[in-house]
């Protein structure tokens, strides 16, 4: 069944590393220099990691054109428990991320914005207790979802308007949702009721 077991050193450490980064970080990426090798060993021995991954009750999804190979539970435990600001942010990220890939009229490039961008998104909530991100929500957010390979700084300070953030299109595979603008409708929708019910959000979401 495991056909990694009659190889070299080498095929298993290879393994061995694809696996562990798939279970401590959700996604693999084609187009991010930490994650392209390792992502193309998974595709290469897709049934192989399948079985694996089944056996430890996960889904390993691929998408080719989006260049993302992630793992989702099937039995709805071992996900990211997400503070309610957080859960916020990353429907704001989602939001970004369509809008600006319909700009493109594509959906399989990371896209870059600016941490003024997410910001503004932020602050037209208009939450009442905390009407705009402070320094220490941008540094917890971006620390966050770069764990988890959904987004990554260009910039050191994180709390600079100009701050450059990437956005990968894993943010997409982390909802499963096939028509690109039902997944835009369903942002919009949830973002609208965080402003309607201002604080009433839950202490925990899942990514």
């Amino acid at each position: 069944m495991f056909e990694i077991m009659n190889e070299s050193v080498a095929q298993k450490e290879k393994f061995r590393i694809a696996a562990n980064k798939l279970l401590n970080h959700c996604f693999l990426l084609k187009k991010r220099e930490d994650t392209k090798k390792d992502y193309m060993f998974v595709k290469q021995n897709f049934e192989m990691f399948v079985t694996y991954f089944e056996l430890l009750g996960y889904d390993l999804k691929l998408n080719e054109d989006q260049g993302v190979i992630g793992i989702a539970n099937q039995f709805g435990t071992g996900r990211v428990d997400l503070n309610k600001y957080n859960s916020i942010i990353l429907l704001i990220l989602r939001l970004l991320y369509i809008e600006k890939r319909k700009e493109l009229a594509t959906y399989s490039e990371e896209v870059t914005v600016l941490m003024e961008e997410i910001r503004e998104k932020f602050a037209m909530l208009k939450i009442k207790s905390k009407p705009n991100l402070d320094k220490s929500m941008e540094k917890d957010f971006v620390k966050e979802f770069k764990k988890y390979n959904i987004i990554q700084n260009l910039d050191t300070d994180v709390n600079l308007a100009d701050t450059r953030i990437v956005i990968y299109p894993s943010i997409i595979m982390a909802v499963t949702v096939e028509n690109v603008n039902d997944y835009y409708e369903m942002t919009m929708q949830k973002l609208k009721e965080y402003a309607e019910n201002k604080d009433i959000v839950s202490d925990n979401d899942e990514q």
